[in-house]
């Protein structure tokens, strides 16, 4: 998952005026970085590393990688995305592809008569260009461009998330994803399979799907069902029991802490929008 022959990449193109693109970078660079750490991740394990001149693309004048310490191989720190000052390099060049176009078309094709100077053009009237109503001036935007690899963050967000911990003699195997991340957002138990039990979870389970990623499961006894669910790194668990028939509330059990609630099962829509941030 770490190196493949593909892979999934998410890029940003973010346009500025030229003299204000050193702010615009230090930004994103911040706002990269604070999104890894808002999703849960450990600062910990999360750097920057600059580039240095002499590692710098041709087309870059700023470059800073965002990496992640993985706990696999030496443990070395490994590059998740990178974020780029690109100046106006992209835009200049696909304007000189254009107008190379444009003078093979009206020179019907006689390469001979098609000039590749730059210096001859004045790049900033050109198509790509862009005019500042407000300051009156024209000028081909600089590009700040955060480009991050999905798998190597989907990777980092698991192993960051993974833990093991003893309780009462045996391993617990926990994601402790962040609310946001965990694909199953609360799982609704009967405690066991009579008693009107399993129709209450039911219903339950009905109201809340429309609003969140749950999931209903009745199979085998509740503390295996807790652990099934921690091992996917689902926040809570939503327990029907005895005392539900006699008061409308349930047992909320917390992933993380362990700590269990009893919550009036009409407010646990409301409960669950606030804890998940929803």
């Amino acid at each position: 998952m770490f190196r493949t022959r593909e892979f999934e990449q998410a890029e940003l193109e973010f346009f500025c005026k030229p003299g204000t693109d050193e702010d615009w970078y230090e930004h994103w660079k911040q706002q990269r970085f604070n999104w890894y750490l808002n999703l849960g991740i450990k600062k910990e394990n999360l750097r920057f590393r600059d580039h240095d001149p002499d590692e710098l693309a041709h087309y870059a004048k700023a470059c800073v990688d965002v990496e992640y310490k993985f706990p696999f191989g030496s443990g070395d720190w490994q590059e998740l995305e990178g974020v780029a000052n690109r100046t106006d390099y992209d835009l200049r060049q696909h304007q000189r592809g254009m107008r190379t176009m444009n003078s093979w078309f009206e020179n019907k094709g006689d390469l001979s008569k098609i000039t590749l100077k730059e210096e001859v053009e004045d790049y900033h009237k050109g198509p790509l260009s862009f005019f500042d109503e407000q300051n009156k001036e024209r000028f081909i935007p600089y590009v700040i461009e955060p480009s991050a690899g999905v798998d190597r963050s989907t990777l980092a967000f698991l192993v960051d998330a993974y833990d093991e911990e003893e309780v009462k003699g045996a391993t617990r195997s926990v994601l402790r994803f962040h609310p946001h991340l965990a694909p199953i957002k609360a799982a609704i138990f009967p405690l066991v399979k009579k008693d009107g039990m399993p129709e209450i979870a039911t219903k339950l389970y009905d109201d809340l799907k429309g609003n969140f990623a749950c999931f209903y499961d009745q199979k085998g006894a509740v503390g295996r069902r807790y652990r099934r669910q921690d091992e996917a790194g689902t926040p809570y668990c939503l327990t029907i029991d005895g005392q539900t028939k006699e008061d409308n509330t349930v047992t909320v059990r917390e992933r993380d802490s362990m700590e269990q609630s009893r919550i009036n099962i009409d407010q646990i829509k409301a409960y669950l929008r606030e804890k998940l941030d929803l």
